[in-house]
């Protein structure tokens, strides 16, 4: 009989540990979501080390498809448990075509810059149209304007090398989130504040006439960039693009970046705008990649790895380890982005 009550009762603890296994195991398992990113992010969610905190800490993965934000946020979003657009404008967007998303939270930030040569950075600061100051060049959006609106040449500002106008080259601002914020940093420009839909139809047609002059323009930022590297300074000598595109490049292809890098110059344009990557829970589901991508390991990742500005690194002071000279460490002469109805004349005006 005892014999028998200890079989039991080694049958019972072995029911109990299957069962805490089990539940154990169950806890543990990953929980996959899904939704549309700006490919800009792609490095990001990519990156190994964050892929194993999401699935280690948080039992996530997320799974993604390439996307422009106003396509992502106005177009179908059946089966997504989440939308990662680049700017806070595309979240009013989403507002008006949905309603609200279930929870919503800024993830990371980057400001708009222009990229450059370094013969084209020089010959604009001896234009006046840009500045260096403590390491840092900078460019003045008005001159910058009134040097593309009255038709000045390369040549006229001393590279007689360079075909055309001057122009900054861009996405096209209907497709891609840097040219639409480039458009609403111009709109801003020449309304003398913040276009808003009270004085956009005054200056519409001058907007026009500055994206006329670009000819085809890239849908992609990183192809935008790839392509500014590749081709040289002839090609396009002054392009817009994302702080973190070159950080992110620095860090991922060290041997490239020291053999370009004396060439290559950022400039931030005074004022910029800042591209604020916003992350939209669409169902409850979703809403765990908020906390998991606020995790301050993750967060360390994203700037330290990818370039993105973000809560504890907004004002960096560790921006030598990218080898890019040049990093901002604070930025205070920032513009507001138009509102999204201001965007949206915008957008119907330069489609």
């Amino acid at each position: 009989m005892k014999t028998k009550y200890i079989g039991l009762g080694i049958l019972a603890a072995v029911v109990v540990a299957a069962v805490a296994y089990v539940g154990i195991r169950q806890s543990r398992q990953v929980t996959e979501i899904q939704g549309y990113v700006g490919g800009e992010k792609i490095g990001f969610l990519e990156d190994t080390e964050v892929r194993d905190i999401l699935r280690e800490r948080y039992h996530l993965s997320i799974d993604y498809a390439k996307a422009g934000s106003i396509e992502m946020v106005t177009g179908d979003t059946e089966g997504q448990d989440f939308l990662f657009p680049s700017n806070q404008t595309a979240l009013e967007w989403y507002e008006q075509a949905h309603g609200s998303p279930v929870k919503s939270e800024i993830i990371f930030n980057t400001p708009i810059v222009l990229y450059t040569r370094s013969a084209v950075a020089d010959a604009l600061v001896q234009a006046q149209i840009a500045s260096e100051q403590d390491g840092v060049y900078y460019v003045d959006m008005q001159k910058l304007t009134e040097a593309i609106e009255s038709g000045k040449t390369w040549a006229d500002i001393g590279l007689p090398q360079l075909y055309g106008s001057v122009t900054v080259g861009t996405t096209d601002p209907v497709k891609s989130n840097s040219g639409n914020m480039f458009a609403g940093l111009l709109a801003d420009t020449l309304c003398g504040g913040v276009a808003d839909e009270g004085n956009i139809g005054a200056v519409l047609p001058r907007l026009q006439a500055i994206f006329q002059k670009l000819g085809y323009m890239e849908s992609s930022s990183a192809d935008l960039f790839d392509q500014f590297l590749k081709t040289g300074m002839g090609a396009k000598p002054l392009i817009a693009g994302y702080e973190s595109q070159l950080l992110e490049f620095a860090v991922e292809n060290p041997d490239t970046w020291q053999q370009i890098s004396d060439d290559i110059v950022m400039l931030y344009p005074t004022p910029t705008v800042w591209s604020s990557h916003v992350y939209l829970a669409l169902d409850e589901a979703g809403t765990a990649g908020i906390d998991a991508l606020l995790d301050e390991e993750v967060q360390r990742l994203a700037w330290e790895k990818h370039g993105f500005r973000t809560g504890l690194y907004d004002t960096p002071s560790d921006a030598e380890h990218f080898g890019v000279s040049g990093v901002a460490d604070t930025l205070t002469q920032v513009a507001p982005m138009p509102d999204a109805n201001t965007m949206e004349k915008i957008l119907e005006a330069l489609g």
